[in-house]
């Protein structure tokens, strides 16, 4: 998923709810099974990263809110805050984006009530500059700042008994990465290097506790404009043009271990971010969690689910996807055993573009959402589209292994039945049955611009709390 930063966004577009029923009904856990193997330079599964873990899965074995009534708080920051995190310790750290100045800012929130605890400022760099992020396995964020350097950034209490955050260490990235260019993602290897891609397309390995620097340019041209995703059996990217499995050599410098193109379509759809795929690639499969890669295309008019074998790159299907609604996805896949769930942003109308995005084709499109399923068949002979409808997810949908639900948020018309959009919208917090793709329990967030979720992803902490990022905040889902 990539995401833009704050300020207004003009609307979103629109498909009515679905019917309802008023309490959870989600299938049987085990057929998502099981999630990326754990990295031992991360934080926990599911709450490490944007996507989850370090395979961006999109899934977390920790269960959502309870059965019962629900309540929302939402804690105003004055920033979109795209990226929350959750240690070991339980802390949430948010990495959000200011309103005004566009300023990368690090939250440390409370785990009980939401609120921050403290706040540091980072250098600002390019648009995607506070949104990619992860917590290593001693609960310190890991960022590249605007000044292109590789930052972790802790948080301890004070003398005075308050909490403070500070930058832990630092490691010049200057070197590797070419003025003007800008670190996209960052996820850390099985050997504790941080590995990075650059907006114009140069892949990296950082090891700050040597200060080794490696880079591989990718062909020219190629942008990466997501971020990356890491497993035991190498990293992968997807720039542009295409999609790539890396590994290191033994001085860390980054080969490529296989490289499939896609097809990219004429140009970049409305409600995507770039002139090709929107995914963050993502690591699942049923043995070892990480058997197969996957993507979405950026084809016309329909696009496609990508499925590849990780150890050489070989197609296992390519499947259209997202039929009902809008065929276009700015968000990562969520993946998980065999199952793979592909969210719409196709008309989504971001606030604010990348640098060099250029026009959409065509001009314009109207978001009428859209949810589907595809599952890898058990022998990896192909893949079989199980559901598609149009569901409107405004946020990056996560499943829960725990629940066997997908949480989301929804964001309704103002008039039912309609397909315009105002600044008035109501949001609701949303399970979804992954088995049917029906809505089971909905609750309402608030209405309007200040309960945006932009496509932002919500993290399950533990306790069945939802901390779902917005335009000017995050918000907090819990039992009543």
């Amino acid at each position: 998923m990539r995401l833009a930063l704050p300020m207004r966004a003009a609307v979103l577009a629109a498909a009515a709810l679905l019917t309802l029923s008023p309490a959870p009904a989600g299938a049987s856990a085990a057929p998502y099974a099981p999630l990326p193997p754990h990295n031992p330079y991360a934080g926990p599964d599911g709450t490490a990263t944007m996507h989850g873990d370090t395979g961006s899965s999109d899934a977390t074995p920790l269960p959502g809110p309870p059965a019962g009534s629900l309540g929302s708080h939402r804690t105003a920051l004055a920033s979109a805050c795209p990226t929350v995190l959750v240690g070991a310790d339980g802390y949430p750290v948010a990495l959000c984006t200011e309103i005004f100045g566009r300023t990368p800012t690090v939250h440390l929130l409370d785990p009980a009530g939401g609120g921050s605890l403290a706040e540091l400022s980072l250098p600002k760099g390019s648009l995607l500059g506070g949104v990619y992020a992860y917590l290593d396995h001693q609960d310190r964020l890991v960022a590249v700042d605007g000044d292109r350097d590789l930052v972790r950034v802790g948080h301890r209490r004070t003398a005075g008994g308050g909490w403070q955050l500070t930058v832990d260490s630092r490691l010049s990235l200057a070197g590797a990465v070419p003025e003007g260019d800008a670190v996209t993602g960052v996820s850390p290897d099985w050997q504790g290097r941080v590995w990075f891609a650059t907006g114009r397309g140069v892949v990296g390995t950082a090891d700050d506790r040597t200060g080794a620097v490696r880079t591989l340019a990718l062909p020219a041209g190629e942008q990466v404009a997501n971020s990356i995703s890491t497993a035991p059996e190498g990293t992968a990217v997807a720039t542009t043009h295409a999609g790539y499995l890396l590994t290191a050599d033994a001085d860390s410098t980054p080969r490529i271990a296989w490289r499939q193109p896609y097809d990219r379509g004429p140009g970049r759809k409305p409600g995507q971010l770039s002139w090709g795929t929107g995914s963050t690639p993502t690591f699942f499969g049923p043995r070892t969690g990480t058997d197969y890669l996957t993507l979405v295309d950026n084809a016309a008019p329909t696009v496609n689910l990508l499925v590849y074998r990780t150890a050489d790159g070989s197609p296992v299907c390519s499947v259209p996807v997202l039929r009902a609604g809008g065929s276009g996805s700015e968000n990562s896949p969520i993946a998980a055993g065999n199952a793979v769930f592909v969210a719409s942003t196709y008309g989504y109308p971001y606030p604010a573009l990348p640098e060099g995005a250029g026009a959409s084709v065509p001009a314009s499109g109207t978001y009428y959402g859209g949810l589907s399923r595809v599952d890898v068949r058990a022998d990896g002979s192909g893949c079989d589209l199980v559901w598609d409808n149009k569901v409107r997810s405004a946020a990056v949908p996560r499943l829960s292994t725990a629940d066997g639900l997908i949480h989301t948020v929804l964001r309704r018309p103002v008039i039912p039945g309609t397909y315009g959009t105002s600044e008035l919208d109501p949001y609701d917090y949303a399970e979804i049955d992954p088995a049917t793709g029906k809505v089971v329990r909905t609750e309402w967030l608030g209405s309007g611009f200040l309960f945006d979720t932009l496509q932002m992803v919500g993290s399950i902490a533990p306790g069945g709390v939802v901390l779902q990022g917005t335009t000017t905040g995050v918000v907090r889902i819990a039992a009543d």
